[in-house]
């Protein structure tokens, strides 16, 4: 590879904003002036906040919402069948 063309892959926190859940990882992503949390080895790291990750996430935690789909369905039904004229 040739060096210098190729982003640094450093440690971030990711933190789910919805569970206030942290974890650690490692990214390319640009991280000059975040915000630094420290992690359990005691050095800090930059975080990315994240809106939803596999802690909050309803596939992943089984707390599925039902949706109105019945409701959904009757209102295209309405807007977008034809009339008839008799």
């Amino acid at each position: 590879m040739k060096p210098g063309i190729h982003p640094d892959y450093q440690p971030v926190i990711f933190l789910d904003t919805a569970s206030n859940h942290p974890f650690l990882t490692r990214a390319v992503i640009d991280t000059k002036g975040r915000e630094k949390m420290k992690w359990a080895d005691g050095r800090e790291y930059p975080v990315i906040k994240v809106e939803v990750s596999s802690e909050s996430h309803s596939f992943y935690t089984g707390k599925h919402k039902i949706m109105d789909t019945a409701g959904r369905v009757e209102k295209f039904k309405r807007r977008y069948t034809r009339k008839k004229t008799t």
